[in-house]
């Protein structure tokens, strides 16, 4: 594992069964993530994008390894590792106690601040939880830190007594914010955090997460499908399609040059506040998204491709360096 780097995902693969028949057997498998590769460095924001359906969520759920527990069945192969600063872990190996003593390592923000809190304890109680299972520190300081917390993600001590319904969506995803804070995280996974929320809330919830990556020198595994709000927030960027990345880059050079048709059809569909770019050029692809059920062989992009030629259904692709940290899954740009 590179020094630099706080985490490294080598060819991730994420199967869930399907079960049929008469007595319920396994009769095909969901390919969720194909084999994907990236790394993160200290500090860094990496935004994985993509349309609905494409395995984001899973890449982040088979990072804290939350996924054996939530679906037994699920088959996960590859490797995931992270640096503690002390030492190397590889998290796909470790069980569930042996896991615990590392979860305080890697927190996640959830997409929906509505279910993603306990509605029967208090902001405190949920903050202070983390604390609990993963720091040895006593009552006296945790309450300290609840109020030191809450203040920094804008809102108030004395609102650590409310519950979560007496908020407001936006307010909910701060407390998530501060409970992922709550056990000094070298890596947080924010799984869309702000797709549930208004779009004036979205800019300051993550106008918030700058400031506080700045501040505690956090890595951000960024997942969403909107390609402007991860443009703004990320360092880099991964697109993702039908379980597969096909293409990584610097943040703004993925966003105003990208290089793979997928990534440019993604990129067309973003809407434009500007009136007199309502009439630019879109490009719109034929057909439907494969299911994972049966995606198809070769480039799983083939049957939407503009530029597909019959080759691309021989060999997967894999990322090539086209411009100086700007790679493509694709032989024909």
């Amino acid at each position: 594992m590179n020094k630099e780097n706080i985490l490294e995902v080598k060819e991730l693969r994420v199967k869930f069964p399907v079960h049929g028949g008469l007595f319920l057997g396994k009769v095909a498998e969901v390919k969720a993530v194909d084999g994907i590769s990236f790394d993160m460095k200290q500090g860094e924001t990496l935004g994985l994008v993509g349309e609905s359906g494409c395995g984001k969520s899973t890449v982040g759920k088979a990072i804290i390894n939350i996924l054996r527990f939530s679906s037994p069945d699920v088959d996960i192969t590859g490797e995931v590792w992270l640096n503690t600063g002390e030492s190397e872990i590889e998290l796909l190996k470790l069980s569930r106690n042996d896991i615990r003593k590392y979860r305080g390592l890697v927190q996640m923000i959830f997409q929906d601040p509505y279910s993603s809190l306990n509605a029967r304890l208090t902001v405190g109680q949920i903050i202070e939880e983390p604390m609990l299972y993963h720091t040895s520190m006593p009552k006296n300081e945790r309450l300290e830190k609840i109020s030191w917390l809450l203040d920094k993600v804008g809102l108030q001590a004395e609102q650590s007594k409310r519950y979560p319904h007496e908020f407001s969506g936006g307010q909910r995803q701060r407390i998530g914010i501060a409970r992922a804070l709550a056990t000094n995280p070298k890596l947080i996974i924010a799984d869309e955090p702000v797709s549930a929320l208004d779009v004036s809330i979205q800019a300051q919830v993550i106008n918030l997460m700058q400031e506080l990556q700045k501040e505690f020198d956090l890595s951000i595994l960024f997942i969403a499908h909107d390609l402007s709000v991860v443009e703004h927030i990320s360092s880099r960027i991964a697109v993702m399609y039908l379980g597969s990345i096909f293409e990584v880059g610097e943040g703004r050079e993925v966003y105003h040059h990208p290089i793979h048709p997928y990534s440019k059809a993604l990129l067309s569909a973003v809407p434009l506040p500007n009136p007199d770019f309502r009439n630019k050029e879109r490009t719109i692809l034929k057909g439907d998204v494969p299911t994972p059920l049966r995606k198809p062989s070769g480039c799983g992009f083939r049957t939407r491709c503009p530029i597909a030629k019959p080759e691309c259904a021989d060999a997967v692709p894999p990322l090539v360096e086209k411009k100086p940290g700007h790679t493509a899954a694709c032989p024909y740009v």
